[in-house]
């Protein structure tokens, strides 16, 4: 087949409903990024990727391109530390069991881990609890509160949960124990916190800790900073705290908290450590996630995509005590058993999710009544509640607009959304308050749960607030380029100072930047009805020593649209990469977007 043909084919088979694409230029700062070029002794477009993250001054940039141990905070700044340390530091001298009670994510469980190895570390005595996503749900619970009670615990501390468990923090009160709550999440700003001995949480009202989007694990993190520091702050700085930060790096890049101020200290230091993996879990996990750090060092997109996704598929499909015990575990054999069945897990999770998924890509294209909604709602039977928001998220991903996904079983509709920039999910979700028998969540991402039977209701309300909100904006997908970069300036030595942003993320996103009236030097080569591979030439070269090789990831239809051919002449939006297969390795880009050249 002919690679027009093939290329045909993939346009087909996305077709031609695809949400547009359009270009936002990052404001740039010449003069400005200029100046700290010279005074950093940085490339240009650096400093203008610096800039861009609020870095202004050679010293910022000193620290945020060489992250140390000494750049962590003081854990004392946080209010409520010292009343907490003070209670777990009693509670160890008296030989009281303390209770963890963790959430069933990422987030939740490495949280459980951090403060269980820190207390027992101390000679502490740690129970931990970790709710079965399906039959207790998320949150902590009064009923294991009063087992907790009743099998002698009488210090409490949750992990990435608690801030709105009002109910439960009277029900400890009246058992009389002590609540610790360390969390991340918002406090609602018209309610008051939980009446608890401490609660530890950055973002509460009074507190005046410099980072405030610290995840669950990295505020346990500190908790167990201030506990081994007080015991033995030279060894902790230079032994424990760098091995501690593995787990804190885990969640902070899974969990997609801004990777700037102390979440990038913690992110790239930890990254740093999980290349000399110790602990038996880690080795396993490594071995199961076919990662090997000693031969190439371990990013971001590694922690994001390879590892997180097995420590999630234990709380998605199973039971997240799993993790806790593959991350404690001192026997390889047993380590390697749970990281096994953690690897099983998420190989369900994906064939769960690629079922389901199917079944939701058949209705967009065949329900004409879905292609004029503003905000999808897709629901369906017995969809396994572990996987409704990963398929809110690929919806959203498809379509540009915001979606839920929702699961009817036994009469019960479970509904978990993702939404774009500009449309706020939970106020829209409190519109329809009175239907749910439970719901939460924020600007980009809710849950909740009503009857079946209300869901026509849901729809229709849902679809009406939508069409308001969104009645002048069409569907599309906004790709943000963060700088201009003929091709012709692509070098190694830049592609090594781009490294050093890593890690990459939320809040430290991974550059995207455009190259202008480009040549395609050959024709195009069609990968799998699917994808592209072209050589281009930067603008004004005529020689073959200038070409580039670049990849199109699920650009076939694109270059069909643009009638790409030799010769054709584009702007190309990129990242940069490095290829490092044995025959064709080297510097390459992988385009991000494709528009008919502008000069």
């Amino acid at each position: 087949m002919s690679s027009r043909g093939a290329i045909g084919n993939a346009a087909a088979a996305s077709g031609a409903t695809a949400p547009r694409q359009r270009w936002i230029l990052a404001e740039q700062h010449a003069e400005q990024a200029d100046t700290l070029a010279r005074a950093a002794r940085l490339p240009h477009v650096l400093a203008e990727l610096l800039l861009a993250r609020g870095v202004t001054t050679a010293s910022e940039a000193f620290v945020f391109l060489n992250p140390a141990v000494d750049h962590l905070h003081d854990p004392f700044l946080m209010r409520g530390m010292q009343a907490a340390v003070d209670r777990i530091e009693r509670a160890i001298a008296q030989g009281e069991p303390i209770l963890l009670y963790g959430d069933y994510d990422v987030d939740g469980t490495t949280a459980v881990v951090l403060l269980k190895t820190a207390i027992e570390m101390l000679g502490g005595i740690v129970r931990f609890h970790v709710p079965h996503r399906l039959r207790e749900g998320y949150g902590l619970q009064s009923s294991v509160l009063e087992e907790a009670y009743a099998a002698g615990i009488r210090l409490v501390l949750t992990v990435d949960t608690g801030m709105r468990a009002f109910s439960e923090a009277e029900t400890a009160r009246r058992l009389d124990l002590d609540l610790i709550i360390t969390d991340h999440h918002l406090p609602d700003a018209h309610e008051a916190v939980p009446d608890a001995l401490a609660i530890l949480n950055p973002n509460q009202p009074g507190c005046d800790y410099p980072e405030k989007s610290l995840c669950g694990a990295a505020i346990a993190l500190k908790v167990a900073q201030a506990l081994l520091e007080r015991s033995h702050r030279e060894r902790t700085r230079e032994k424990t705290l760098p091995s501690f930060l593995k787990m804190a790096a885990i969640a902070t890049i899974a969990d997609a908290v801004p990777l700037t101020g102390e979440n990038r200290v913690i992110a790239a230091l930890g990254l740093r450590e999980l290349r000399k993996p110790v602990g038996a879990g880690l080795r396993a996990l490594f071995e199961t996630a076919a990662l090997d750090p000693a031969a190439k060092p371990l990013t971001g997109f590694d922690v994001a995509f390879r590892l997180a996704p097995r420590i999630n598929a234990a709380g998605r499909m199973d039971v997240a005590s799993d993790v806790v015990e593959l991350f404690t575990t001192r026997d390889l054999p047993r380590a390697r058993e749970l990281a096994a069945k953690l690897d099983r897990l998420n190989r369900e999770r994906r064939d769960t999710e690629a079922f389901a998924l199917t079944a939701i890509e058949n209705r967009l294209a065949t329900d004409a009544a879905l292609a004029t909604e503003r905000l999808l709602v897709i629901d369906g039977d017995g969809w396994h509640r572990g996987v409704i928001g990963i398929l809110a998220s690929r919806v959203v991903e498809r379509t540009a607009k915001p979606a839920i996904v929702v699961s009817v079983e036994d009469n019960v509709a479970h509904g978990s959304g993702r939404s774009i920039d500009g449309f706020p999910l939970l106020e829209a979700i409190e519109t329809c308050a009175d239907l749910f028998t439970r719901f939460g969540g924020h600007a980009f991402a809710v849950g909740f749960a009503l009857p079946a039977a209300a869901l026509p209701e849901l729809k229709r309300r849902l679809s009406l607030h939508a069409a308001e909100r969104l009645a002048q904006r069409e569907p599309e997908r906004l790709l943000l380029i963060h700088a201009e970069l003929p091709l012709d300036r692509i070098t190694p030595v830049l592609a090594g100072w781009l490294g050093k942003l890593e890690p990459l993320g939320h809040g430290n996103p991974e550059p995207v930047f455009v190259a202008r009236n480009v040549r395609l030097l050959s024709p195009l080569r069609v990968m799998k009805e699917r994808h592209i591979r072209l050589e281009l030439s930067p603008a004004g070269a005529t020689s073959a020593p200038c070409m580039v090789r670049a990849v199109g990831w699920g650009m076939a239809f694109r270059a069909i649209e643009l009638g790409l051919a030799q010769g054709s002449r584009i702007d190309v939006a990129y990242r940069i990469r490095e290829n490092n297969h044995p025959e064709f390795g080297g510097i390459e880009i992988e385009i991000a977007g494709i528009e008919p050249a502008s000069a």
